[in-house]
């Protein structure tokens, strides 16, 4: 019994603790808003945190950057993200460590948010937009610059690999209409040069 606890115990500690936090937070937060109203719905999704560039720039919300990015319009759009998120995250949490890759879940987000306003506002329009893609993105940002530092190669992931997989979201998100394909740019750019510097720093996991 003790050493089948042991057992149990080293297994929990080497779970994704950082990214099963973040995607059971996105879900949650879904469940609430679509209790309390329709996550469908762009007002009631403004309401609760949602960017819009008019509360943005006008009212100075600028934490709506940060916010969007838990918020998802329905639950398709959810479990896209949150698929892709864990497959990716749990990947980049070990080589990374939990607090580094926190924190470049949150830039990643911000980053890809912040360059859809500014595009958005360079283009003129006026949209509601929300979604963890840009963070997400930004996870495969920090996947590829973590293979560059490691000889092409990172969490049984390769540097070709990686490039596949991004080509084919991107692909997709061109292909598809909605998508905030700035956001999703935006995000991987941020994610990719939050892990550089990182490594740069020597945060990571040395195997």
């Amino acid at each position: 019994e003790k050493e089948v606890f042991c057992g149990m115990r080293e297994q929990i500690k080497t779970l994704p603790a950082a990214t099963v936090t973040i995607a059971a937070a996105n879900i949650l937060v879904w469940i609430f808003l679509e209790a309390a109203g329709s996550t469908y719905d762009s007002e009631f999704m403004t309401a609760w945190g949602a960017a819009y560039t008019p509360y943005i720039l006008e009212n100075g919300e600028w934490w709506r950057l940060l916010s969007c990015t838990f918020l998802h319009f329905g639950a398709e759009h959810l479990l896209n993200n949150m698929f892709i998120f864990v497959l990716t995250g749990m990947r980049l949490e070990k080589f990374l460590g939990k607090l580094p890759f926190v924190l470049l879940y949150l830039f990643s987000g911000f980053a890809g948010s912040a360059l859809s306003f500014v595009m958005e506002l360079k283009a003129g329009e006026i949209v509601v937009s929300a979604g963890a893609s840009g963070a997400v993105f930004g996870v495969l940002g920090g996947l590829t610059a973590a293979a560059v530092c490691n000889h092409g190669k990172v969490e049984g992931l390769t540097l070709k690999g990686l490039f596949i997989m991004l080509a084919l979201n991107l692909y997709n998100g061109f292909t598809t209409a909605g998508v905030d394909n700035w956001g999703h740019i935006g995000g991987f750019a941020g994610g990719f040069l939050l892990c550089l510097i990182f490594c740069l720093m020597g945060i990571y996991r040395k195997d």
